[in-house]
């Protein structure tokens, strides 16, 4: 039976007995439903640039490309906008965290931050209330008494921590009011109008989630979470209409694809995935596909080749288009038809440096004959990863599929051999695998096939890492009379649970000693298991019956069919609801938010639709409680209802819970739209353009703070205002009198670093625990019914009793103390959780934590205690909380310049830069002692204190200019760094004796010597050629990290940074060179010096001689004339004449310069 709901409605007279029930169950609200308090939901869409004013316009994140905000930025001429500063920064300086292409165009930006850029997306925000007719009525009414609201984006961080920092970042927003350009509308109206705020993008990330809530005034609204992730399965064609690269997209929803059809799991990888996909539309290759988690989906036609090669090795007995086994994840699609496997890579400029995109499905593992997909919901070591099991000529195997930045590839395990020849047996086939990342290692159930045909089956443990070693952790136990036929397994890899299902339940949390859960019926067959990984799981039949099970109890109830079904479904009939109806069918059921959800084909007056709704698991929880225990009680002449309430305790509350940020490592960062001198408050085009320039430069603010070198101020907004702070009152000036350029007026005290946000009283979605930290809390409780104990001494016991289960006692504790407040019929526990220093290595920030889970609950209280919210009842007694082990994210280590710079300069009594002054990177003197000191920085609580541990110090590369430096080789940096090197080969040398324990490198720490530069006969530096007149210089990249001499914490700091270091001394036979060219250049000159003098009379005298006869050519040639033919003879005669009368005249010239000659 596929319907979800009962398929008969409820009677007439079934409902008039219903009514009594339904005060009972509405009793809790009473008090709101006198208040008459409006239900109010927010709504957001994504708009593109070109949507931003218009009414309808909803878009998918599709473009990943950001824009040039610049012409906007430069009107604002007299602004705290420093225009310089930002183009002065050089591309090195860049680091490639954020996107920076223009929009539409395919290329890197060449100008880095050199520019002010703007995200492709704005959010549009209204919201609606029940029983109100328009909403821009209501969002009118919302701008006009102060309603404002604040989004908050969460980006997920990235899957390859070896490309992108793994970061828990956020950033909020308060949205900006916008008046629709689209219609006109009298000048006293505001007409159509919404919210908008920048839907920022990170690289790294293509998951994010938008919380938004309410500044607290106007109506109330409850904070609603949406999910707008990044779509890289759609493009935009020639025509800028969008369309899948996946197949094409079918407009129609058929009732026969969807009717009567069984459901199906949906498959992803955990937190990871923006777009989810489901197959099992029969005889059709088609899939859902959504990137909203189901909020709006598409229905796409795969454009695979739909091709069926059966042979003899693979036992196909029929062709289907039916698209059996689809997996989801962060930027690959897997899909099986038949027995054939394809994938696809999406489009995610945000994860690649190089565009991985697919142009069509790839068929891989084409001469394998596949009987199904298994997914791995987690991520590990940077990849992603997806299993594929075998029939036919490689029965026994699993193919291990890697997904790491959307290539994939896949290797047969086992190595060696089968699994069926490692447990020493014939004919097995495998029927599920699941990998535990954490241990390497991979589960196989699998199915025996005896001698008599008899059928029996084992789970077989494969190490990855060490390779053929088998262990058989499930053998032939009997835990029933009931023949039992497993079909999957689950794992959770937090609370370490392993189940075993089929038409049985076994759970085990070591892997080896497993429970039978006898209150599932062995009558019927699970299909599949949804579990949320914080504690609860729902369980789906081959009937289509949904099961629920609290992980930690062996109590398994029944949501669907059930007599708490049967109610709700009335009540909801009596509400009117739109999102039930008489005929429904599941399609598939998950988790989102810790919340579990159907999606249901609906059919409703012959029309059908397909919706996500949430399953009402507390209130179905509730009601079959008040189903079962009740009683009729006589109170006069009458009977009443009482019903039995099995909650120990009234009130539950959780207290003195620390500020969440040091352990859940949220990094957040608060924007405000910039002030419109506007009357009504309303943003342009251009003010909505200022404020996605700031937001992007806040964001790449925090993309390059992480740099070798510290600031002077540990936060990285303060490069942005630290040269406009002091005219901060001037710019408060301007905008009070309406004189701020560009009419907007930004507020440097609206963009910064939050470092103290406090608890909510409630645990935090995860927490992060270094080497000895502990998180405390205490958990308050209102018990219902007082123990006293009369004897020597009064006491009061407790009815109530409070356990907290660890998943991995051997690496974490907890110790839980009780306080009775006797006055107040309560019990107080303080819960410190606190790590043993035994189950981690040490790691670098964020990479390879360890996964575990702390399990608060009170006995007796499981599936029974309930709290009413205006969201409805939700669960309590069992908190789940997940507990990462290692080096959390947004710790580092970094080179504390400006304490290096003062303690060097008073230590050596001097300082001396270099002649070129660089602010970035000061200088260092070769022939003083080096003090280096270094910080510890908390990214997200702001802290920055000293490095008080060690550390190893090591030159791993250098060169004379920033251009020639280069990386050196292993031996290379053993030899200009270790005290044992014996080659003259030394860079440096310190006083300290400590050593590491090969003695291979000395051990530093802030009270060390010192470090003495060397630069000996055959080290890199030794000799460097000067390139002016200056000494030379020298550029060390020097490598620190306290790995393996430093037990104070899990982390692996490891902080590479460039010294610049000048003075260098030259060899002495450079240095006599210099000096024999240098004397033979002086000698030189003198003896030319000498010369010259020598010379100079008989120069002076050559000198007058040529003077001379070049006066006389002149002479010469000015007496020549020129005549006619006919008169040659004058002309021949004069010439004569005039030659001997210039002869004569030089001969009398000469004369008197003999004469002259002789008389000096």
């Amino acid at each position: 039976m596929f319907p979800v709901g009962p398929a008969p409605w409820p009677r007439l007279r079934v409902l008039w007995a219903l009514w009594a029930l339904l005060v009972v169950l509405l009793a809790p609200w009473r008090l709101w439903a006198i208040q008459e308090t409006q239900e109010c939901t927010w709504q957001v869409v994504l708009n593109n640039l070109e949507s931003v004013g218009k009414n309808d316009a909803i878009d998918h994140f599709v473009d990943q490309e950001l824009y040039t905000v610049d012409k906007v930025f430069d009107l604002l001429v007299d602004a705290p906008i420093d225009r310089d500063e930002v183009r002065g920064l050089g591309a090195d300086e860049w680091e490639r965290p954020w996107s920076c292409t223009l929009l539409g165009s395919g290329h890197l930006l060449t100008i880095s931050l050199q520019t002010y850029l703007g995200f492709p997306y704005y959010l549009k925000i209204n919201y609606s209330c029940t029983g109100e007719v328009s909403s821009e009525a209501l969002v009118r009414k919302g701008h006009l008494t102060g309603l404002k609201p604040v989004v908050l984006v969460t980006f997920q961080s990235p899957v390859n921590f070896h490309r992108w920092k793994i970061e828990q970042l956020q950033i909020q927003m308060e949205a900006a009011p916008f008046r629709s350009p689209a219609e006109r509308c009298d000048a006293e109206e505001v007409c159509l109008m919404s919210w908008y705020t920048p839907m920022p993008i990170k690289n790294g990330s293509v998951v994010m989630r938008v919380d938004v809530s309410s500044n607290g005034l106007g109506p109330f609204i409850p904070n609603k979470r949406f999910h707008v992730n990044i779509n890289g399965f759609l493009e935009r064609g020639r025509d800028h209409e969008l369309q899948f690269t996946v197949g094409n997209e079918l407009f129609h929803l058929i009732p026969r694809h969807f009717v009567n059809v069984p459901s199906r799991p949906l498959w992803y990888t955990v937190d990871q995935t923006p777009v989810l996909i489901l197959g099992g539309i029969p005889e059709e290759k088609a899939i859902l596909l959504t990137d909203t988690n189901f909020k709006d989906f598409f229905l796409v036609e795969l454009s695979i080749d739909s091709c069926w090669v059966g042979s003899f090795y693979c036992p196909q007995a029929s062709f289907t288009a039916t698209i059996y086994d689809a997996i989801a994840t962060e930027s690959t699609l897997f899909i099986r038809q038949n027995q054939l496997i394809y994938y696809f890579t999406g489009t995610y400029t945000t994860l690649y440096e190089n565009n991985h995109g697919s142009e069509r499905w790839v068929r891989v593992l084409a001469n394998e004959c596949i009987k199904r997909l298994c997914p791995v919901h987690f991520h590990s070591n940077g990849s992603e990863y997806v299993m594929a099991l075998t029939a036919g000529k490689n029965e026994g195997y699993v193919h291990f599929g890697t997904i790491t930045d959307g290539l994939v590839s896949f290797k047969l395990l086992p190595r060696d051999r089968s699994v069926c020849n490692a447990i020493l047996v014939d004919n097995c086939s495998i029927t599920w695998a699941v990998f535990i990342a954490g241990d390497y290692n991979l589960l196989m159930l699998v199915e025996i096939v005896g001698p008599t045909s008899s059928k029996y089956f084992q789970v077989v443990s494969y190490d990855l890492a060490r390779g053929l070693e088998f262990l058989m952790i499930l053998g032939t136990e009997s835990y029933t009379n009931f023949p039992m036929v497993p079909k999957g397994m689950s794992y959770n890899p937090y609370n370490n649970l392993l189940l075993i299902w089929g038409n049985f339940l076994l759970q085990s949390f070591n892997s080896e000693n497993f429970i039978y859960l006898a209150d599932f019926p062995k009558e019927l067959s699970i299909k599949y298991l949804v579990n949320s990984f914080r504690g609860d799981m729902a369980i789906v039949t081959e009937n289509e019956e949904i099961w629920y099970l609290l992980e930690g109890s062996y109590q398994v109830y029944q949501l669907f069919p059930s007599k708490a079904w049967e109610v709700y479904i009335s009540l909801q009939v009596l509400q009117q609801s739109s999102r039930y109806a008489p005929n429904e069918t599941m399609v598939t059921l998950f988790y989102e938010d810790n919340k579990l959800y159907q999606l249901v084909y609906l059919i409703d007056n012959q029309q059908g639709r397909l919706i996500k709704r949430l399953m009402p698991v507390e209130q179905l929880l509730m009601y079959q409680q008040i189903s079962k225990e009740y009683v009729l009680e006589r109170q006069g002449s009458h009977l009443t209802l009482s019903f039995s309430n099995f909650c120990p305790f009234t009130v539950m509350r959780l207290q003195e819970l620390p500020n969440p940020q040091i352990y859940t490592r949220q990094e957040r960062y608060r924007a405000q739209p910039p002030r419109v001198l506007e009357p009504w408050g309303f943003h342009s085009e251009n003010s909505l353009a200022v404020y996605q320039g700031l937001v992007y430069y806040l964001l790449s603010l925090h993309s390059k703070y992480d740099k070798p070198y510290a600031d002077p101020v540990h936060d990285p907004t303060w490069r942005w205002w630290k040269n406009k702070k002091q005219d901060q009152d001037y710019y408060f000036y301007l905008a009070n009198n309406w004189r701020s350029t560009g009419s907007v007026h930004v507020d440097m005290t609206s963009y910064e670093k939050i470092y103290d946000l406090k608890a909510e009283n409630e645990l935090p979605e995860r927490i992060f625990l270094d080497k000895g930290t502990s998180y405390s809390f205490s958990v308050f409780l209102t018990t219902r019914k007082p123990e006293v104990q009369h004897g020597p001494s009064f006491q009061v016991l407790s009815p109530v009793d409070l356990a907290v289960v660890l998943a991995d006692p051997d690496c974490i504790e907890a110790m839980v103390k009780e306080k009775v407040l006797v006055n107040r019929n309560s019990v107080l526990f303080w819960v410190t959780l606190s790590d043993k220093r035994s189950c981690f290595d040490q790691g670098i920030s964020g990479h390879h934590l360890m996964k575990t889970s702390m399990l608060v609950k009170v006995l007796g209280s499981s599936g029974h205690c309930f709290q009413n919210t205006n969201r409805g009842p939700r669960m309590q007694s069992n908190l789940m909380v997940p507990v990462l082990i290692g080096c959390p994210p947004g710790k580092r280590l970094a080179f504390d310049i400006t304490y290096t710079l003062q303690y060097n300069r008073v230590q050596n009594k001097h300082y001396f830069d270099c002649v070129k002054v660089d602010p970035e990177m000061p200088c260092f003197l070769f022939r003083d002692i080096f003090y280096p000191f270094f910080l510890i920085q908390d990214l997200v609580t702001g802290d920055s204190g000293s490095f008080q541990g060690s550390y190893v110090l090591k030159v791993v590369g250098g060169g004379p200019t920033l251009d020639t430096i280069k990386e050196y080789s292993e031996e290379e940096i053993y030899r200009f760094n270790s005290p044992l090197d014996k080659t003259g080969s030394l860079i440096w040398t310190t006083e300290n004796t400590t050593t590491t324990e090969d003695l291979a490198f000395n051990i530093m720490s802030h009270n060390s010597l010192g470090i003495e530069w060397l630069c000996l006969e055959n080290s890199p530096c030794h000799d460097t050629i000067p390139h002016n007149i200056f000494a030379p210089e020298f550029f060390f990249k020097v490598l620190v990290s306290n790995r393996g001499v430093d037990e104070s914490t899990y982390c692996d700091y490891q902080l590479t940074f460039l010294l610049h270091i000048h003075g260098l001394p030259l060899s002495a036979r450079r240095a006599f060179l210099i000096l024999l060219v240098s004397a033979s250049l002086f000698v030189g000159l003198v003896i030319l010096y000498i010369v010259c003098c020598l010379l100079s009379p008989y120069m002076v005298k050559v000198c007058n001689i040529l003077r001379w006869k070049i006066n006389s050519i002149i002479g010469l040639e000015s007496n020549y004339t020129y005549s006619t033919p006919s008169d040659s003879r004058a002309f021949s005669h004069s010439g004569t004449v005039s030659w001997r009368s210039s002869r004569l005249n030089s001969r009398v010239v000469y004369k008197g310069a003999e004469e002259n000659k002789a008389e000096t």
